[in-house]
């Protein structure tokens, strides 16, 4: 995992403004191509659907439980830090058509992606940015999720 975290770190984004990359969904469209419209798991409608499910919602190469990339396996682990364990992962490899369909959606071109109350954050590395600068906890924190870090802070503070 350190490997798959350093990596992830050194790739960085320009685009990232104090650690976030997301905008509101009403500004995440880009042209949109082969999502629009129809009812398949790749259509617009379909992705809006599945990233206003749950509060955290994570689409990745595997599963939480077997990540298939050193990416998804980072974000997967990040979350676990933070205590993070009830949210919704897609498997974008088991669907063709969803993995075209996120992509579009956010205007993101790469897996994983993660989504916090239905806005679309970034993917592994900007996760990362947000874990390191603290920007993770306050995000949750608005979600009602209490991150475990900050159990941990205290513990370490009785010591």
């Amino acid at each position: 995992m350190r490997a798959a975290v350093r990596a992830a770190w050194r790739i960085g984004t320009g685009a990232a403004l104090r650690g976030r990359a997301g905008r509101p969904l009403s500004q995440a469209a880009g042209d949109g191509g082969g999502a629009e419209g129809g009812g398949g798991s790749g259509s617009r409608e379909a992705v809006e659907r599945l990233v206003r499910e749950h509060p955290v919602v994570v689409f990745m190469k595997g599963s939480p439980a077997q990540p298939l990339c050193g990416f998804s396996n980072a974000v997967v682990q990040i979350l676990r830090l933070h205590g993070v364990e009830d949210y919704r992962a897609h498997d974008v490899l088991q669907d063709p058509d969803l993995r075209q369909g996120i992509k579009n959606y956010s205007n993101w071109p790469t897996i994983p992606q993660v989504y916090l109350n239905g806005e679309f954050v970034g993917g592994c590395d900007i996760l990362l940015q947000m874990h390191q600068n603290g920007d993770l906890v306050e995000e949750l924190k608005k979600l009602g999720i209490r991150s475990a870090l900050l159990d941990a802070e205290k513990d370490q503070e009785k010591k």
